[in-house]
């Protein structure tokens, strides 16, 4: 169906379905519903596009993206400078910052560990993390970045290279196991793992 479509709109609708979890249907849509804006309103949406990548930067400390350095986080002088929340991806961040009761400084690594999608240990920004590590006043690193095998193997990468090269500074991760108001049950094998591996002292 797609390739009966104009040059143009073909064009469009492949881009559009590069996008995580948008396929051909949704792109086309998307494609459609652009071509019934007003041409001012589209003409609009293209510069935002191309001042997206020109206004932007990495936050010298925390690698976030942000139009001013330092970003808003790190230039904070409410924010406790001793936590250090080391998170994979922007996303992740905001999810985190979002309720509020994080009080600390982030760092963002770039990715995970993920060998088979060729993503090495060159592609994170351990150097930047060495250097606010090295420059900060950090006392405890808390390593947000999730418990899938790339999280846990990238967690064991950043807690080797932090007790290497910064033994003083504590390491602790998120707790995880089985969530709250769920029955152990339903829970499935590597739940159950983490939960009696993280178990905790009443």
């Amino acid at each position: 169906m797609l390739d009966k479509l104009p040059l143009p709109l073909q064009n469009l609708v492949y881009k559009f379905s590069q996008f995580p979890g948008v396929g051909p249907k949704s792109a086309l849509r998307m494609v459609m519903e652009l071509l019934n804006w007003p041409e001012d309103k589209v003409i609009t949406l293209g510069k935002d596009i191309l001042e997206l990548k020109s206004r932007l930067k990495p936050c010298k400390y925390c690698q976030a993206l942000t139009e001013e350095d330092p970003c808003s986080i790190c230039a904070d002088p409410s924010r406790d400078e001793s936590l250090l929340c080391v998170v994979a991806d922007l996303d992740s961040m905001f999810v985190l910052e979002e309720p509020g009761f994080y009080r600390g400084k982030y760092f963002i690594l770039g990715g995970l560990l993920s060998p088979l999608d060729g993503k090495e240990s060159e592609s994170l920004n351990t150097e930047a993390l060495e250097n606010r590590l090295r420059y900060g006043q950090i006392k405890e690193v808390i390593l947000a970045l999730g418990s899938t095998v790339e999280a846990e193997n990238t967690a064991s990468y950043v807690k080797n290279l932090v007790n290497s090269k910064f033994p003083k500074i504590n390491i602790t991760r998120l707790a995880q196991g089985i969530p709250l108001g769920a029955e152990v049950k339903y829970m499935d094998k590597e739940t159950l793992r983490q939960s009696l591996n993280f178990r905790q002292k009443l």
